[in-house]
């Protein structure tokens, strides 16, 4: 079994459809593969393991993103997204909060290859999201900060001018960010000020200004959108509670509000962090790294969450960080 402890970061993936690398072979099994980051605060890595139908890995292989991470054993970057496939699964996008920049791989099954290296405009860059060749990062250092990048065919990012969108204030925690379906819309969340920051994507790629949304449920963290359109957002509960984490599912409507959908729904489990929506957008699950298993939920056409007959049954190790 592999253990990650939470200075690994872990993003699971399906294969790539990618330009070839150069091959290493694959067991004829194998269906995709896992990437984890190191984080490491002198030379970051991303490390690749194939993985086989059956869920086990194989051996793993590292590359060097060429930048620098936070370092830290616990968390580090308290954040969702910092390994971050593009839509197509032909790139990854990986952090560099050290450096303070960001490294894109071309990806082939569970084979990388180093396409570029940009700074992210801002300092601690902790998520990443893209939508079309549209790239937004998450700087959660310095005042907090969105900047959007234009992709090129080779895997090269260029800032865009007058992008910059700051989150409510300094050291607010940011954690999270991600495109509506219909790219309408950019959905930042806020851990320490417990927001939802809504920003509307203009034709040039830039961002409307911020329209915050104050969550009345404690301990906002990662947000995802499922592919109907409700925002699926994480909540770790109040500080100190035992089982007191929740999920959330939000419309978000024409002006940046957000209406509840399914509000609070108890993961009856700790430190719920993470999340990730299956594609077929039917369920999603959540990390509970508190107490060390998974919660599952269906997700109806209407965003409407709704516990699966199995939540939290499935175990992980302890101090797991199953997604980022």
């Amino acid at each position: 079994m592999l253990k990650v402890t939470r200075s690994l970061l872990m993003f699971a993936v399906g294969v790539g459809a990618a330009l070839p690398i150069l091959a290493s072979a694959q067991p004829n099994n194998a269906t995709g593969a896992v990437f984890v980051m190191s984080n490491d605060a002198s030379k970051n890595e991303v490390i690749a393991f194939e993985r086989a139908a059956n869920g086990t890995l194989g051996e793993s292989v590292s590359y060097e993103t060429h930048g620098r991470g936070s370092g830290g054993i616990t968390d580090p970057l308290e954040s969702q997204g910092s390994l971050t496939l593009s839509q197509n699964h032909s790139l990854l996008f990986a952090v560099n909060a050290g450096s303070g920049d960001i490294t894109v791989f071309n990806v082939h099954k569970a084979a990388l290859n180093f396409l570029s290296k940009t700074p992210s405009g801002g300092a601690q860059p902790s998520a990443i999201a893209e939508s079309n060749g549209l790239v937004y990062v998450l700087n959660s250092g310095g005042a907090g900060s969105l900047v959007g990048f234009h992709l090129d065919n080779g895997g090269r990012l260029e800032q865009i001018k007058n992008s910059t969108a700051f989150l409510t204030g300094t050291t607010t925690g940011g954690a999270s960010l991600a495109f509506s379906p219909d790219r309408q819309f950019l959905v930042a969340t806020e851990r320490v000020a417990n927001n939802i920051d809504v920003f509307h994507i203009k034709p040039d790629g830039t961002l409307s200004p911020i329209v915050v949304n104050p969550n009345p449920a404690p301990g906002t963290f990662s947000v995802a959108f499922a592919p109907e359109g409700a925002a699926i957002v994480s909540e770790t509960g109040p500080a100190g509670a035992t089982n007191g984490s929740t999920i959330s599912s939000y419309k978000v409507n024409a002006n940046g509000t957000v209406t509840a959908i399914t509000h609070s729904l108890a993961t009856f489990a700790a430190g719920n962090c993470w999340n990730a929506i299956t594609p077929d957008g039917r369920w999603v699950y959540v990390s509970n790294s508190g107490s060390d298993n998974i919660s599952g939920f269906n997700i109806g056409k209407d965003g409407s969450l709704t516990p699966s007959a199995e939540q939290s049954s499935a175990t992980t190790p302890p101090a797991a960080t199953m997604w980022t």
